[in-house]
């Protein structure tokens, strides 16, 4: 079972919300996660309020062989980066 960890689509039209979730890789967009690991608002305008993550979660998924998509690892960056300048 290959797990990945990406951004699931929620939301209404034109408003989207992405939830950061790690799911089998060969899984639908829209199917169910195996864990909602954060969330990703893009609409906000601060980096705290952007992306919310459970750290230890995402970390086990990592430990456990995950691959995070390209968008995730750049939210995590990005995140890492605003928690450095604090």
């Amino acid at each position: 079972m290959a797990v990945v960890i990406r951004l699931q689509r929620t939301g209404k039209p034109k408003h989207a919300h992405y939830r950061v979730v790690a799911i089998e890789k060969k899984r639908a967009i829209g199917g169910a996660p195996l864990e909602v690991i954060g969330n990703y608002d893009p609409k906000q305008e601060k980096t705290k309020e952007k992306v919310h993550l459970k750290a230890e979660r995402y970390e086990h998924w990592l430990k456990n062989g995950a691959k995070p998509s390209e968008t995730v690892a750049s939210l995590v960056k990005m995140l890492r980066k605003a928690e450095a300048v604090k």
